[in-house]
């Protein structure tokens, strides 16, 4: 590797016109390219706002974030995402600051809170600097809201801060792209324009060469290249972001084709949480995956899941509003597979109880006799454990090890009057990680990760995985096929 020259590390950023244009793929990308020059690399995002999270030292970050420190080869660290937002509700977040619960942070206006919390940033991007050759910077939304520019903690003024060569990527088969790129040029204070080193179009079909003139007279315009045309690729095999779970009206947009194969139906409610852990199941070949909100979805579903939930109670009372209670009763009373992770897992129950406030109180699905106590304190970290042994639809999974984080505030134990009446749950793991109904097709989890266990995918679906290490090195090819030639290389010269 030759073309890192003298004069410090360098920060390469991906921004975005608007959310789901491409920046946590293209950053992903960037940072195994870099590392395979031999490069120290790290990833690095102010502020994500995503309730896909995962365990790491320190507490919890972002997924994206976690899959390019993956994708870079350094050990995931809360550094890289220092600050971190989970949506509750459509006007509420929990704060985690360097990967721990702030109160004091969740409770002030999000105005309010930006210079709180820039000073950890900065100290948390400046360590992270020092130790590595290369930084792959990802934004979020897009840097030109111009309502939001003054408070903006992770766009403008992150690259500012950072020195940053800035790539802007742009989803060009939504349409509009070059109008997109030109007026997020525009809106950009002039002295930050020359920030950006090039334009990126993703996710376009067809023959490139029918783009001309645009992209030349764009650079005659902005003085900014097009440096890239990633082609459309749905099967690159990088989870999504929450935002990516889009629904028209009923219809999942995610749905698969349809297969002869078995049909997997997650029930996907407001407040769905760790979705990211599903992507092992999109890269089956022959099984259905259906992303539902209304009963008549879940006709024809072998298995049900019900995933993660960033607020159990306002998830469980929307489930009951589309009549889906009914129509999962019906499921799991006919024999037919059904599996709760982490909220989940609590929405199976008899109750939910919520003596501090956290997530709310409220009657289960009652498919387990179990009853969640939400407590203050939040529960994050990795666990691995062994499934007892047990039969009915789930049985593939009896001796296997799983490996997998926990992140909630619930504790899930037997409902007591229930237990004393010898109406019992089965715990399907030890302490409390697993439970089941005593025919077997009712199964609920606190670990996340199941679906991304080789062994699990084996046992269940008699299948290998593919490896992360195959995405990542899949996406920086992709990245190195199409940039135009020296570009990635003289973004850190």
């Amino acid at each position: 590797m030759t073309f890192l020259q003298p004069g410090g590390p360098r920060c390469v950023m991906v921004l975005g016109t608007s959310s789901g244009a491409g920046k946590s793929w293209l950053a992903t990308a960037l940072c195994r390219w870099y590392a395979r020059q031999g490069l120290r690399v790290a990833p690095f995002k102010a502020q994500n706002m995503s309730n896909n999270a995962r365990v790491v030292a320190g507490g919890e970050i972002g997924s994206a974030q976690y899959f390019q420190a993956l994708a870079a080869r350094a050990l995931p660290e809360v550094r890289m995402n220092p600050l971190l937002l989970k949506p509750e509700r459509d006007t509420h977040s929990q704060v985690v600051m360097l990967g721990q619960v702030s109160p004091e942070l969740s409770a002030l206006p999000w105005r309010g809170r930006s210079e709180r919390v820039w000073p950890r940033i900065v100290e948390a991007f400046d360590t992270l600097r020092a130790e590595n050759d290369v930084i792959v910077i990802e934004g979020a939304g897009s840097p030109a809201e111009i309502n939001l520019m003054a408070s903006d903690i992770v766009n403008l003024r992150m690259a500012r801060h950072a020195g940053a060569r800035c790539l802007l990527v742009t989803d060009i088969d939504r349409g509009g792209a070059f109008a997109h790129l030109y007026g997020t040029w525009a809106l950009l204070p002039e002295a930050d324009r020359p920030l950006l080193e090039g334009f990126v179009l993703n996710k376009f079909r067809g023959d490139a060469a029918l783009l001309a003139p645009a992209p030349q007279e764009l650079q005659a315009l902005t003085g900014v290249p097009t440096v890239a045309t990633l082609p459309m690729w749905r099967s690159h095999g990088l989870p999504e972001e929450d935002g990516m779970l889009d629904f028209a009206g009923d219809a999942a947009v995610l749905d698969e084709a349809p297969s002869d194969g078995l049909t997997i139906a997650i029930v996907a409610y407001p407040r769905i949480s760790n979705l990211d852990e599903f992507q092992p199941l999109r890269n089956i070949p022959g099984l259905r995956l259906h992303w539902v909100r209304s009963p008549s979805q879940l006709d024809g579903a072998d298995w049900i899941v019900l995933p993660g939930s960033k607020h159990t109670s306002s998830d469980l009372a929307w489930l009951r509003a589309q009549g889906l209670d009914r129509a999962i009763a019906a499921h799991a009373r006919r024999g037919g597979a059904l599996l709760g992770i982490c909220g989940g897992l609590q929405m199976l129950g008899e109750a939910l109880i919520d003596p501090h406030g956290i997530d709310g109180n409220g009657p289960g699905l009652g498919l387990l006799p179990l009853v969640t106590v939400f407590a203050e304190d939040k529960t994050v970290r990795q666990r691995k454990a062994v499934f007892e042994r047990f039969d009915g639809p789930w049985a593939a999974l009896s001796g296997l090890r799983l490996g997998g984080y926990e992140i909630h505030h619930g504790r899930t134990a037997e409902h007591p009057a229930m237990a004393a009446a010898g109406d019992r749950a089965a715990p399907a793991m030890p302490d409390g990680l697993a439970w089941r109904n005593a025919a077997g097709n009712v199964l609920g989890l606190y670990l996340h990760g199941l679906f991304e266990e080789p062994a699990v995918l084996r046992a269940l679906f008699g299948v290998a995985a593919r490896t992360l290490d195959t995405v990542f090195d899949g996406l920086a090819d992709t990245i190195d096929a199409h940039f135009a030639p020296g570009v990635l290389q003289g973004l850190i010269r």
